[in-house]
């Protein structure tokens, strides 16, 4: 009963954290990304080539588990806090978490808006399983390794890695052309929505207020904190990375039709 309350951290944590970039927080990350990996992989291969039906069981199920993990990471948080209004500081609204809503709506949309959501996860959620889990400063800086709060967020944030890398190699991404815009208008949205959260609480959703430890401290740094340039950066830097991504996989696709085209020839 008191490993459990240690590793909620009822009353606070009686351990000091190990510290971002310790070799607990390396290890406990790498563990995880490479069990995400592996999984992928072993899903990924063993459903290409299947019914479309089938491919999504899988992700169903990831959306399903995504999101009984952070639920129950919000109701003990809000426990152990005695704030039942606590969830208020914890809505999906970061880059991250954004696979809480983006995983969900690939698992059960139809038509264009499914295979936004789709090319939006496989765009946003493995750079989130990398960033948020090797880069979380703001976490493994102030909570022990093992604790709920490093535990269940390295937990989703790889499952979001393990959604993009399982779309990816099943086949069920399609990367077209025509829905960049659409991905870009989920972006956007989720963008605008954080952005308003902020000025009514005062939260970092999307980190549109400052770097809170990640690497986004250094575009703050570079515009002093401009309360203008340093949100509007930040949306640049999420829009210039959907066109990188598109734009990568469209030369890749480019060559692989080329190499068909002249084996044929």
């Amino acid at each position: 009963m008191d490993i459990l309350k240690e590793f909620i951290g009822f009353g606070g944590y009686a351990r000091e954290a190990e510290g971002f970039m310790s070799w607990q927080h390396l290890l406990f990350v790498t563990i995880l990304n490479v069990l995400m990996a592996v999984l992928a992989f072993v899903y990924g291969l063993r459903m290409r080539g299947r019914p479309a039906q089938e491919k999504n069981r899988v992700l169903v199920t990831t959306a399903a588990a995504i999101n009984a993990v952070e639920l129950t990471k919000i109701i003990l948080i809000c426990w152990r806090s005695h704030n039942p209004m606590g969830w208020l500081n914890m809505l999906p609204l970061f880059l991250c978490s954004v696979q809480l809503i983006a995983i969900p709506l690939a698992a059960f949309s139809h038509g264009r808006l499914r295979e936004a959501a789709l090319d939006f996860v496989c765009i946003f959620g493995l750079l989130g399983a990398i960033l948020g889990t090797y880069c979380a400063g703001n976490n493994y800086s102030c909570y022990p390794v093992l604790g709920l709060d490093n535990v269940a967020s390295g937990i989703t944030h790889t499952m979001s890695g393990f959604a993009s890398l399982y779309i990816l190699i099943s086949g069920m991404g399609s990367l077209k052309k025509e829905n960049v815009h659409l991905t870009f208008l989920i972006l956007l949205g989720f963008c605008t929505a954080a952005y308003l959260v902020n000025q009514v609480n005062p939260c970092n959703y999307m980190f549109l207020t400052q770097g809170d430890g990640t690497p986004y401290d250094i575009l703050y740094n570079l515009v002093d904190g401009n309360p203008v340039l340093y949100p509007l950066g930040v949306i640049g830097l999420f829009l210039l990375y959907i066109t990188v991504y598109y734009r990568v996989c469209f030369l890749i696709r480019s060559r692989k039709y080329r190499r068909h085209a002249a084996r044929m020839a």
